[in-house]
């Protein structure tokens, strides 16, 4: 009888797609899947990707569950803590509905095992009350998971929440954090941003606190990063839980096992433009600069028109993508005279495949949002990054990205079309460009060899499936 895994992720495209990849490498390893939508998710992955996207596959099948919100036809991301809060309060009792029907049907063996986004712990309740071992999976960077497991420790300590409205521009984030094992230098400005409040009762204070401090319950914590990009930190993140797995970078680990049959299966929740891959393959090698703020981020009118003319006026060449939901539903206000200046030089699309984009010869430099998913690609590929963080452990990969690994360089505060056009210079043109992008290409190296047989990841991969999810007794 195979083990039966089910696999959920936090509803939001930047879970869906990691964990999406763990449940195919778990499969393709001789796993039965269940993979755990949300409805409203589901709909965006038949609405993007046509039916057979959630039809399954031989051992591998989607279910959902309702998220607690109302009904919505959006094609966007959900407001992020009216979600978490309805998940913790409403997700309990249908996902234990779920796997009991699961473990009634004759369709699939009985559920023997269950591994869920760490941020969704309402899971483990349910693997204690069925008796089902569980391992979480925090999407997260090293650096960032281990920011957020010392939020209530900053509360405790009165660093949070702020004093007052004053505090988020008096410098008061520049204070250091000296005593977080494994994050030297580390400033409050670098700690995911969800401390930067002024109330006590914040949901996504409370709610990171209490799916960090649950974090202990599982049979095991997986990462989606490799043991040399995050020793410090991963060294004092071991000392703190029983069980930590390294398994990333996940990307490349599924490439190694790729499985024809799997390819129909993917996480995109919007359609991607495949043509602009044809217009990269008429620019030369490392000309063209990637723009592409993540699945969540939105920029303001004010923003995308400072963006919009610092790329034009450092004449470079760029494909951007701007999403449907970009501006908030305000539509993308691309300033007049922005699409004749760029002509031949810039293409704007709504969604592509950023890992093919990024494995691009022509691809030189990666403006990003400096999200996980966005950062262990960019890291796999080579490619060096203008970073502009936007919220959660954004902020930390930044820091990480531009001083630690040396692989980037910031966009602070406010942005102007002068700080656009001076950064993409920098990328594009300079020789510190040229030097983060050599320092790219041997964190590139780095990252393959973890994913290859005999490498670190790898390694960790096979400790997961053989000594924690095979041998799953509680």
């Amino acid at each position: 009888m195979k083990p039966h895994a089910v696999v959920i992720p936090y509803p939001a495209q930047g879970h869906i797609a990691p964990v999406l990849r763990l449940a195919k490498i778990l499969h393709y390893r001789g796993f039965f899947i269940t993979f755990v939508n949300t409805e409203f998710n589901h709909n965006r992955l038949v609405k993007a990707r046509g039916p057979e996207s959630v039809k399954g596959i031989k051992d591998f099948q989607f279910k959902t569950i309702p998220d607690g919100l109302p009904p919505s036809n959006s094609d966007a991301t959900q407001d992020i803590p009216f979600l978490s809060q309805s998940m913790s309060k409403n997700c309990l009792s249908p996902f234990l509905e779920l796997i009991e029907n699961l473990n009634e049907s004759k369709d699939c063996p009985n559920v023997s095992c269950i591994v869920s986004d760490g941020v969704m712990s309402f899971t483990l309740d349910a693997s204690e009350k069925l008796n089902i071992p569980e391992v979480v999976f925090f999407t997260t960077s090293a650096c960032g998971f281990m920011g957020y497991c010392h939020y209530a420790e900053l509360v405790s300590r009165g660093y949070v929440p702020f004093k007052d409205e004053s505090c988020f521009t008096n410098g008061y984030l520049d204070t250091e954090i000296d005593w977080i094992p494994g994050m030297k230098g580390i400033r409050l400005r670098d700690i995911p941003t969800f401390i930067r409040t002024t109330d006590p009762e914040d949901i996504m204070l409370n709610y990171n606190i209490v799916q960090h401090t649950n974090a202990s319950r599982a049979k095991a914590v997986i990462i989606n990063t490799f043991d040399e990009l995050e020793e410090e930190v991963l060294e004092a993140i071991r000392a703190k839980f029983d069980n930590v797995y390294t398994i990333g970078p996940l990307q490349l680990l599924e490439n190694s096992i790729y499985e024809r049959g799997l390819s129909s299966i993917g996480s995109n929740l919007w359609k991607e433009d495949m043509e602009c891959l044809k217009w990269l393959d008429e620019k030369g090698k490392d000309s063209v600069l990637y723009i592409n703020f993540g699945s969540i981020t939105p920029l303001s009118p004010a923003q995308m028109v400072e963006f919009a003319w610092g790329l034009a006026s450092s004449n470079q060449n760029f494909l951007w993508i701007i999403r449907p939901d970009l501006m908030n539903g305000k539509g993308s206000v691309l300033p007049e005279g922005f699409l004749e200046n760029t002509k031949g030089r810039g293409l704007m699309v709504g969604w592509c495949p950023q890992e093919q984009v990024l494995a691009h010869s022509a691809i030189g430099g990666f403006l990003t949002h400096c999200g996980w998913n966005s950062t262990i690609e960019t890291i796999s590929e080579g490619v060096p990054m203008i970073c502009w963080p936007f919220f959660a452990e954004q902020q930390t990969n930044c820091r990480y990205a531009c001083t630690t690994w040396e692989i980037g360089v910031e966009i602070e505060g406010d942005v102007t079309r002068g700080k656009v056009e001076k950064m993409v210079r920098v990328m594009m043109e300079g020789e510190e460009g040229k030097e983060m992008r050599n320092k790219a290409l041997e964190w590139k190296e780095k990252a393959h060899l973890a994913a290859r047989v005999g490498g670190s990841s790898y390694y960790n991969l096979d400790k997961l499936i053989n000594e924690t999810l095979f041998n799953s007794k509680i």
